[in-house]
């Protein structure tokens, strides 16, 4: 189900290039025969293209992150937030539109990408989306939100945090039991 159309990799690979900004994409398919050509040249110095699988925790640990294009699922949103990286929101099916919502209308921790009515997201609206994400003042707000919600996770999940605390009255409650 989380699988993008032919059409939907060219555009997104397209997007990417239009934004000028570094990037590293994770593409799950055959993807060399997908892409315009010349992309994989033209973005050698800004962009990197892994088949398959990356640590994307690992990833998003990382320093030089400066913005994640997410499909919304809910690891990969708590790993965001847990390392104070930004998000394009970009949800596919289920939960996820809902988390959208809450990330980028409550949370204020992202912004989203808008589709046709087919849910195809162009290469203009991606690479806007991005480009806004690293170079806008509504990038740096959201920025500035993503770094408090970091230091909130980090407290809860650390000693005598809100996190801890409950995990240990879950585990209490089954050894009562």
């Amino acid at each position: 189900m989380g699988r993008f159309t032919r059409t939907q990799l060219r555009e997104i690979a397209i997007g990417l290039e239009k934004s000028g900004q570094r990037f590293l994409w994770v593409v799950r398919s055959e993807f060399e025969e997908l892409l315009p050509e010349g992309f994989l040249e033209r973005t050698k110095g800004t962009g990197m293209v892994v088949r398959d699988w990356a640590p994307q925790a690992a990833i998003l640990s990382h320093d030089s992150v400066g913005g994640f294009v997410t499909h919304c699922g809910w690891n990969s949103v708590l790993e965001s937030v847990c390392e104070g990286v930004p998000m394009v929101a970009w949800p596919l099916y289920a939960e996820q539109k809902l988390n959208k919502v809450i990330l980028v209308e409550e949370m204020k921790v992202g912004m989203a990408v808008n589709g046709d009515k087919d849910g195809l997201v162009s290469s203009t609206e991606l690479g806007d989306r991005v480009k806004e994400m690293m170079d806008s003042d509504r990038g740096k707000e959201i920025r500035q939100n993503i770094f408090k919600m970091k230091i909130s996770a980090t407290e809860a999940v650390g000693e005598g945090g809100s996190s801890i605390v409950a995990l240990n009255r879950l585990v209490e409650l089954w050894k009562e039991h």
